[in-house]
């Protein structure tokens, strides 16, 4: 009779051993229902211990507690499949809080025990109880004979990023193998020491060690923080050769990333293609790399791609495809893109999405739809706000901007270094030198300026914009770093304020410092001139750039432009727009028309501007109608200005600049009652964007 008892209890534990294995929860809980059914449960420990295990293995982990929880007797076997449950789930409290009730019934760990709470330590970021059990284990000499000790402690310190304590603790190891070496860099990789995780390959080579796909993957990562784009590719070669891809689908998204970190994207899209399998982080990490570069185009390609293969994307796929959206200024996508991120209720759990979608708005040029996804975030966290003020100042609106950073800090949300710069912006568009003297005494209370150096370039701007030029270069002599950004904002300042002389003596103190001939300086310097309407001078800027070897940027040209606009040079500014594809390669952009609009406008060449305008690749773009309603103003064209300013209502129907524009064009033509509507018309739209107005609406 006991015999067949036996017999029954091996049977059973076979059977939970096989659920275990297959993950198949189902027939494991008809096999527990049979054991409670035949007794064998409270006379065999054994029975009880797999049965927690199956459990803990299928991911069951409340039925393996409850399991465990009733056994009459419970051993170090029993709690050691719960808390191994635990951990592999990435349940790092619920382990630690089953070892402390395991001591507290009087069981000692051992090796496993220790093991899986290390990783429990990981979990949770408790390097106190991790250096505690390190202690233990030590002192146990434990270390000398389970190598998957040595193994587990490396990898505790390196997910709480103590890398160094990581690496002493490799360093006493009386046997290292490829796990330990993996923990170790991985550690450093996710720490961002890129250069620290390949000098460890090397030293884990050295020891006659082969990588597997994990240290690969991670030396995959390690090259693309460094831009190792060769030992990038020869990693590649190796991968290939030993046929890991087909295995291991981590190497393949590994494999896209790190091309996708040192700029490679054609090698990026390349591997990606070849993948067998492809899941949605293989597409997020290229299209993020396509938005990042600035090719919106290939972005949305590549989302169009994603989903032609059945793949939903997630938070990370729409928020990189709302930056190519905003890239290439396809609102209309981005619309469909923002209903359907409604429609699946993800902007109440997703501030990120939000704020992508207030970013490809702004960058769209249609700030008012920004100001009704911003009004409608459940959350508005610092880089909400910072993405509003930001479209704000892209449109010239300085005003709003500082409107925004005040209601900001009204309701406790404390600026960082971006908010600050961005608002010195605002105060530089409007020059109002006051509230910059605010910001900056801000800025100097918390410390900020030795640790962003982008804040002393804001501010020599922002001082220089105001014409406050002593003290603009008073900043800049304090500062701990000077970089080419705060001296091309200082440079730009004189050159704005006709002070030619000054600027070039900054330009050549810039160079004695050993900062080189970099394109932003001249465009600073050219752009200077060109806003003081100086087009000799910024057009003789322009010819000795490039006769010192400085190719010209797409910024280059805007200044170039707006200095030929400026001095209505029609033929000049044609000759230099056709030139930008022609000799240097560079696509016109929205900007580049919007001066060519200008330069007709000015010119009373109408028919000409309005040809720039249907050529454009999308006229959804306020500043070019801006532009044209601006010179419809200056030369009393109320037909076009009418059409002008109707489209840029369209677009924002808040742009002041376009109501106070019309107005103007109305009343010096003598038609006083068309400019009063418009007045009631801008008025009656400002009320609709205020928060109370559209609340008692819905």
């Amino acid at each position: 009779m006991e015999r067949k008892r036996t017999i029954k209890s091996l049977s059973f534990m076979a059977s939970l051993k096989a659920c275990a294995q297959q993950k198949d929860l189902y027939q494991g809980c008809r096999i527990h229902a049979d054991i409670c059914d035949s007794g064998l449960l409270q006379e065999n420990t054994y029975l009880g211990n797999t049965l927690v295990s199956m459990y803990a293995k299928c991911g069951a982990l409340s039925r393996a507690q409850k399991v465990l929880d009733e056994l009459l007797v419970r051993n170090v076997i029993s709690w050691n499949a719960l808390i191994t449950g635990y951990a592999q789930h990435g349940r790092g409290k619920e382990a630690l809080g089953c070892f402390q009730r395991m001591r507290s019934e009087g069981l000692s760990p051992d090796a496993i025990t220790y093991a899986c709470i290390l990783k429990a330590c990981g979990i949770t970021q408790d390097i106190d109880m991790g250096k505690k059990l390190h202690e233990e284990i030590a002192r146990q000499g434990l270390l000398e004979k389970h190598v998957m000790l040595g193994n587990a402690l490396v990898h505790m310190y390196a997910k709480c990023g103590f890398v160094t304590n990581a690496q002493k603790a490799l360093d006493k190891l009386p046997v290292r193998n490829v796990v330990s070496w993996s923990a170790l860099i991985a550690g450093y990789a996710q720490q961002g020491c890129g250069q620290e995780a390949l000098e460890c390959f090397e030293r884990m080579r050295s020891e006659g060690l082969s990588p597997d796909a994990i240290t690969y993957s991670c030396i995959l990562k390690a090259c693309g923080i460094t831009q190792a784009a060769n030992l990038g590719i020869k990693m590649h070669d190796e991968i290939a050769s030993q046929g890991l891809l087909e295995k291991h689908v981590i190497l393949g998204n590994a494999l896209v990333h790190m091309y996708v970190k040192c700029g490679v994207l054609v090698k990026a899209q390349k591997v990606l293609d070849e993948l067998r399998v492809r899941n949605v982080i293989s597409w997020n990490t290229l299209i993020a790399g396509y938005a990042q570069h600035g090719h919106g185009k290939e972005a949305l390609g590549c989302f169009h791609r994603m989903r032609s293969e059945g793949l939903s994307p997630n938070i990370t796929t729409y928020a990189c495809t709302l930056k190519a959206c905003g890239i290439m200024q396809e609102v209309g996508m981005g619309k469909r893109i923002h209903d359907e991120i409604g429609s699946q209720g993800m902007l109440l759990k997703h501030v990120m999405l939000g704020n992508a979608l207030i970013d490809m708005y702004a960058k769209c040029g249609v700030l008012t739809k920004g100001q009704e996804v911003f009004d409608e975030l459940p959350i508005r966290d610092v880089v909400s706000w910072n993405v509003l003020i930001t479209g704000y100042i892209q449109q010239g609106q300085g005003q709003e901007a500082l409107g925004c950073f005040q209601e900001m800090q009204s309701e406790g949300v404390s600026p960082n270094a971006i908010t600050y710069a961005c608002t010195l912006k605002a105060c530089g568009i409007l020059q109002d030198v006051d509230m910059g003297k605010k910001i900056h005494d801000e800025i100097v209370s918390q410390g900020l300026l030795t640790k962003e150096i982008t804040l002393g370039s804001a501010l020599v701007d922002m001082y220089a914009k105001c014409a406050v030029l002593t003290k603009a270069q008073n900043v800049l002599d304090e500062l701990h770093v000077r970089d080419v950004v705060s001296w091309n904002a200082m440079i730009a300042g004189y050159a704005q304020q006709g002070r030619g002389h000054e600027a070039l003596g900054c330009f050549r103190r810039m160079r004695s410092e050993g900062l080189s001939p970099d394109v932003a300086s001249w465009t600073a310097l050219i752009g200077g001139y060109a806003q003081q309407g100086l087009a000799g001078e910024a057009l003789e800027c322009f010819q000795w750039m490039q006769r010192e070897g400085t190719s010209p940027s797409a910024v280059t040209f805007v200044s170039v432009l707006n200095a030929c606009s400026h001095s209505r040079l029609v033929e000049e500014g044609q000759m230099y727009f056709n030139s930008m594809r022609e000799k240097h390669g560079i696509m016109p952009d929205k900007e580049h028309y919007t001066c060519m609009v200008d330069l007709f406008g000015r010119a009373r060449l109408f028919d000409k501007a309005m040809t720039v305008i249907k050529r454009m690749p999308s006229s959804d773009y306020p500043p070019v109608w801006l532009a044209l309603l601006g010179a419809c103003c200056e030369w009393g064209n109320v037909e076009l200005g009418r059409l002008a300013f109707e489209h840029a209502v369209h677009l924002d129907g808040c742009n002041a600049a376009a109501y106070v524009l019309m107005s103007n064009l109305y009343a010096s033509a003598g038609m006083q009652e068309d400019a009063q509507n418009i007045e009631l018309m801008r008025a009656k739209n400002y009320a609709r964007k205020q928060p109370g107005y559209r609340a008692s609406t819905k």
